[in-house]
């Protein structure tokens, strides 16, 4: 039995569907480089034929180092991603805490 998976209109996951690249930067670091990247990315994938998801976090909480840059936090960071979202390429983030999924979702 095949199994499909619908991320969106566009991409769709499984066997005999394009590859699908989950990319981007680990943790945002501005609005303008997560739009860069988003965008090159986009590109360079429909040149290929295979999928893409922009993937990066608004909070890097599992970092080894206190001191470390964890992002914008979740207003400013979901903002970003919400941004790139509304003009058309898809997003994904990762979520460290239950109180966070409401808002992330």
């Amino acid at each position: 039995m095949r199994t499909d998976v619908i991320i969106n209109d566009q991409i769709k996951v499984g066997s005999g569907r394009p590859f699908l690249l989950l990319a981007g930067p680990c943790v945002l670091e501005s609005a303008e480089l997560a739009n860069h990247v988003a965008h090159e990315m986009a590109a360079i994938c429909g040149r290929l034929g295979i999928s893409y998801v922009f993937k990066s976090s608004y909070d890097k909480a599992n970092r080894t180092s206190l001191d470390s840059f964890r992002g914008p936090g979740l207003e400013d960071g979901l903002r970003m991603l919400a941004d790139i979202r509304e003009q058309g390429i898809a997003v994904i983030s990762d979520v460290h805490e239950v109180a966070q999924v409401d808002a992330a979702a």
